[in-house]
């Protein structure tokens, strides 16, 4: 799979090419390239922003740029390009899964005020990571980059591990543990130092299904939830343990 990313701060993404990315990179699962789009600017400045129409605070990106920049790289018209900003759908989980299956991604980052809203017309969709505003799109294209390279196959050792994650089926995670079974006074649950397979498994559902409900109340309006499920459910919203 191929990430183009198109920036004004390519310094920003020195960091991108290590752990899991590293591995998929080297293992040619994945290929990164970033393009500082200033490069492609017909000022002679150098400048690619310009004041607002009709007034206001801070600068505008223009078009001519970031256009030419995008249509520089090979595929692009085949490419599914993602303009990043405040105003685009939330990224989730179930989103990463569908830009996995993407074989080519193409990322915009706006920065300044943002840029020119006719770029709508060129990309294929809008991406918000979250509520909140950030200086530009770097940092929600590296979310990206890091959260579709995990689920691909081949990416992670277990293949099992990206199955089981928060969201997957819009459950948070049940938590985990490792050794010592005692650290302070503070104890493993029993169920896990069980061997009994099943239990263990109802015990993971129950803890995803508490945290959820505790923590994320909404996701359980969109989860496919089981008979015993709705059974959790009821012993949590109780008060009652596992």
């Amino acid at each position: 799979m191929r990430f183009d990313v198109l920036t004004l701060f390519p310094e920003m993404f020195s960091g991108i090419d290590a752990s899991i990315v590293k591995r998929a990179a080297e293992r040619e699962i994945i290929e990164i390239r970033i393009h500082n789009f200033r490069d492609f600017s017909d000022n002679k400045h150098g400048r690619v922003d310009d004041y607002s129409y009709g007034g206001g605070a801070g600068l505008i990106i223009g078009l001519q740029a970031i256009l030419d920049c995008m249509r520089s790289i090979e595929g692009h018209e085949s490419a599914h390009k993602i303009l990043f900003t405040p105003t685009g759908n939330l990224f989730t989980q179930k989103k990463a899964r569908e830009f996995s299956q993407k074989k080519h991604l193409i990322m915009l980052c706006g920065h300044y005020e943002g840029i020119d809203f006719r770029i709508t017309d060129y990309v294929d969709e809008e991406v918000s990571i979250g509520d909140f505003v950030l200086t530009g799109g770097e940092i929600p294209a590296m979310a990206v980059i890091d959260s579709v390279t995990r689920l691909l196959p081949g990416v992670l050792g277990n293949e099992e591990s990206a199955a089981c994650e928060s969201f997957t089926d819009y459950l948070l995670e049940y938590p985990q543990y490792t050794r010592p079974e005692e650290f302070e006074g503070k104890k493993v649950p029993e169920v896990l130092l069980s061997g009994n397979h099943e239990k263990i498994r109802q015990y993971r559902r129950f803890k995803a299904l508490e945290l959820t409900y505790l923590r994320r109340p909404n996701l359980l309006e969109k989860a496919e939830l089981t008979e015993e499920d709705l059974r959790f459910l009821d012993m949590i919203k109780r008060g009652e343990e596992f």
